[in-house]
């Protein structure tokens, strides 16, 4: 990803989620494009709740209504003791307003989860939440959006082109 980004983009700047891999994928991009990367609190993950860091099978057979809710109607779900989906998306959106304010015209790279991508991706798309899972968002994916002003235009959704063979190749 860092090399792909370094090749293609000259980003003015690289906001990550407060967690681990995110802060390491970030520091990586940053590095590659001889900029550092910040720390963005509203691009954390959804938070689970009691669910938070527990396999399917068994958050599936502990609660199986709840669960089933949540993959058929992920609008509609409040995770126990954590958000829901409308709690993210009102963070989400304030993190985007922050680095558009921050950096008008410029490329910058947001380094998020697979549930705060959907979330910016459906808020872009003019989407409801009830989309959720229509959008493929496969770990260490590339969506590339561009804004300008009130035109938005998503170019790439779930690009992992740069991870065949183990490498990006130019």
């Amino acid at each position: 990803m860092a090399a792909r980004v370094s090749v293609q983009w000259k980003p003015a700047a690289v906001y990550t989620s407060g967690m681990r891999r995110c802060v390491v994928t970030g520091a990586r991009i940053g590095q590659a494009c001889g900029i550092g990367s910040t720390v963005l609190e509203g691009l954390m993950d959804l938070d689970y709740g009691v669910w938070q860091m527990r396999i399917q099978d068994e958050v599936k057979a502990e609660a199986p209504e709840l669960f089933r809710l949540w993959q058929e109607a992920p609008q509609l779900t409040r995770f126990p003791g954590g958000e829901s989906l409308q709690d993210m998306v009102a963070r989400t959106s304030d993190a985007l307003r922050t680095v558009l304010e921050r950096h008008p015209g410029q490329t910058v790279v947001m380094v998020g989860h697979d549930s705060v991508n959907r979330a910016l991706l459906l808020q872009l798309l003019d989407q409801p939440l009830s989309a959720y899972w229509k959008i493929a968002q496969d770990p260490c994916a590339l969506n590339e959006v561009d804004i300008d002003g009130a035109r938005v235009q998503v170019l790439r959704i779930n690009d992992t082109s740069h991870l065949d063979h183990g490498a990006f190749h130019l």
